[in-house]
């Protein structure tokens, strides 16, 4: 106990310290959470506003939207802050919680994708029984249990990390308090604490690639059978930005933490964690929703309103050209 509480607080070492990186990166990292934000916050907005949109497919969407907002805000903010001000210093606590969030949300993102395979599987093969399938209860349902399950990871993955004691160094080679570059800083014996957390994510990874390849199974397997080409096309539209997002999550994650400490290159783990916690939460808004009729459609409307109540204004081309002619 002597040991442990040597540390009262950690130092992130950050991306890199060559100074004439820090403006570029400040810049780039600024650009990507104002994208992130607008997108993310924008699509929700979009599904909360119109009726059309509110089905179990854009529920779920929602709050992926939502999750990848919060576990955005969770790392982002406070790198573009160290950058600008270079204070690497964080406190013990504050370590522990950015790491207690990102480890749920991420987790709650894992299974929203595994909850969305479920209702592309009932939308495609069971299109008849789909309402009364993915009724209200039964989504709720599954967002409660995503919630649930990504709380059950963070309290493992924090509990495991912050069990250890830290006697040695409290100079973490990362950008955040992630679980693999602060588990490096103990002085304990890991091996026992290592397979805990490399199961933890195992179980969770497994249940929900099971899940998402079992549902791509019998999607396949329907579409398959489909004589319309429109509906090979719909359906395998949809699989394929399901597949593209989910295949981007895991691939990073399973690098990241299904391996020994021994075997992390903090360097290679730096650009991946850039990767999983800037760049995707960027991403999905766009591979996922942005290229969708319905979404779309339903951004024309809300302009549209936005226009009629005199709270933005109409400048496109067309418009100025038929006021003045």
């Amino acid at each position: 106990m002597e040991n442990r509480t040597q540390v009262t607080q950690f130092l992130l070492l950050g991306l890199t310290d060559d100074p004439h990186l820090q403006v570029p990166l400040f810049i780039t990292f600024l650009l990507i959470y104002t994208i992130t934000v607008a997108g993310n916050l924008g699509m929700l907005l979009l599904i909360l506003l119109d009726p059309r949109l509110h089905t179990p497919m854009y529920f779920f969407l929602g709050n992926l939207s939502m999750v990848d907002f919060c576990y955005s805000s969770v790392v982002t903010p406070s790198v573009i802050g160290r950058l600008l001000t270079g204070n690497k210093v964080i406190s013990y606590n504050a370590c522990a919680a950015q790491m207690f969030l990102f480890a749920a949300l991420i987790c709650v993102e894992n299974y929203l994708f595994t909850a969305m395979a479920y209702d592309r599987y009932v939308a495609v093969c069971k299109p008849l029984h789909y309402t009364t399938t993915m009724r209200s209860s039964v989504c709720v349902g599954l967002l409660i249990g995503c919630y649930v399950l990504g709380l059950q990871n963070a309290c493992v993955q924090t509990g495991e990390a912050f069990s250890q004691a830290f006697c040695s160094s409290n100079v973490i080679h990362h950008f955040f308090c992630d679980v693999p570059p602060v588990m490096a800083l103990s002085c304990s014996d890991k091996q026992v604490t290592e397979l805990v957390l490399v199961y933890d994510v195992s179980f969770h990874i497994f249940i929900a690639m099971l899940v998402i390849s079992a549902s791509y199974i019998f999607i396949f397997g329907t579409i398959l059978r489909m004589r319309s080409a429109e509906g090979h096309r719909k359906a395998l539209s949809t699989c394929a930005t399901h597949f593209t997002a989910v295949s981007i999550l895991y691939g990073t994650v399973i690098f990241m933490y299904l391996q020994p400490s021994s075997s992390h290159s903090m360097d290679s783990d730096k650009i991946t964690s850039v990767f999983y916690t800037m760049v995707i939460p960027m991403l999905n808004p766009m591979v996922y929703s942005l290229r969708n009729k319905e979404v779309k459609s339903a951004f024309v409307k809300v302009k549209n309103a936005l226009i009629s109540l005199g709270l933005i204004s109409d400048k496109s081309p067309g418009k100025s050209r038929r006021k003045y002619k």
